[in-house]
């Protein structure tokens, strides 16, 4: 079976470049990415639909402007968005898809499934695929995350994805939280990777392997923390294994050479606070807090995120960073 790829350049990319696409920018990665053959695009604030806060960033351009743009421009891709209840509203979801989005996904904390439900039965109401994402999904075993996913699929899901919003997971992991899922779920399973511990790739190949109907990818990898699996690699790659993605590689790595890459304040790389923050297990929109808290408290980004990850600090606990650098910064004190 084909493997669905979705693009999400345009939304976890939108994070490494502070929120900051334009209408171009986006006519153009979109008409690249439709030319190429990538079925699914996804675009949205990094946070998901109305994102953009004070506590997630703003965004320099509306990101209604942005979907709506990319809405004209794909002839065949799906345009999705990303929806984070808590964060996103119904209003949101219905306009999104009013201006003609193909498909929304419901993204939560792994353990919390259950307010998901409204969001679901709202999508499927409007006529538009909903897909489930399980952030965090290495903070519980797979049979936890299968009963999360049973939830979703109970509520409308058309897939669930397993989503490694740390970088933390390595191969076996993969495998048996998707193996986990293709066996409790009726509707396809999906896996989100990044890249804080190198993995990106080849936990990509590893959920394929066990059953993965659809995955992601960025063009250049770029996305929050280390990045994600670089969409023109992860092409590459599956044509080496003789996997048809139905995707145009040539074009995707002149997009991802022409158009991303001039684009990128910096290189997307595994540095120490990347690295840190994937071993320990903590969410990747995280770094740039700690790396101001660090800074503010005179502490190491590697040790609080190696607090951070024996606490399983998730997404909408931000304040524990200031805590955590708090503590730190005291015990150093006292050592003094």
């Amino acid at each position: 079976m084909k493997p669905r790829i979705t693009d999400t350049t345009l939304r976890d990319g939108s994070h490494a470049v502070s929120h900051s696409f334009s209408p171009e920018q986006v006519r153009e990665i979109v008409g690249r990415l439709d030319e190429a053959g990538v079925p699914v695009i996804e675009i949205s604030h990094g946070a998901g639909l109305f994102g953009s806060t004070i506590q997630q960033g703003f965004s320099v351009h509306s990101e209604f402007d942005l979907i709506k743009t990319a809405i004209e421009t794909a002839k065949n891709s799906k345009i999705a968005s990303l929806f984070v209840p808590g964060i996103g509203t119904s209003e949101e979801l219905r306009q999104a898809v009013e201006m003609g989005i193909g498909a929304i996904r419901i993204a939560v904390h792994c353990t919390e499934a259950d307010v998901t439900e409204q969001y679901f039965r709202l999508a499927k109401e409007l006529g538009i695929e909903a897909v489930g994402f399980l952030m965090m999904s290495h903070t519980q075993p797979a049979s936890v995350i299968a009963e999360q996913a049973k939830l979703m699929e109970s509520y409308g899901a058309d897939c669930v994805y397993v989503v490694d919003s740390a970088g933390a997971l390595v191969p076996k992991g993969v495998r048996e939280r998707v193996s986990a899922l293709k066996e409790a779920l009726s509707i396809e399973v999906g896996f989100h990777a990044h890249n804080n511990l190198g993995l990106a790739i080849g936990n990509s190949i590893a959920a394929l392997e066990a059953g993965a109907d659809q995955i992601d990818g960025t063009l250049r990898g770029l996305g929050a923390g280390a990045g994600n699996a670089p969409t023109e690699a992860l092409v590459a790659a599956l044509n080496k294994m003789e996997v048809d993605t139905g995707i145009n590689l040539a074009v995707l790595m002149d997009v991802a050479e022409d158009v991303v890459a001039p684009l990128m304040p910096g290189p997307i790389i595994i540095d120490r606070d990347n690295l840190s923050s994937g071993y320990a297990g903590v969410y990747n929109s995280f770094l740039l807090h700690v790396r101001h808290a660090a800074e503010k408290f005179g502490v190491s980004p590697s040790e609080i995120m190696e607090e951070l990850g024996k606490r399983q600090a998730i997404a909408g606990q931000e304040d524990w960073i200031l805590d955590v650098a708090v503590e730190l910064a005291e015990k150093k004190r006292l050592k003094v």
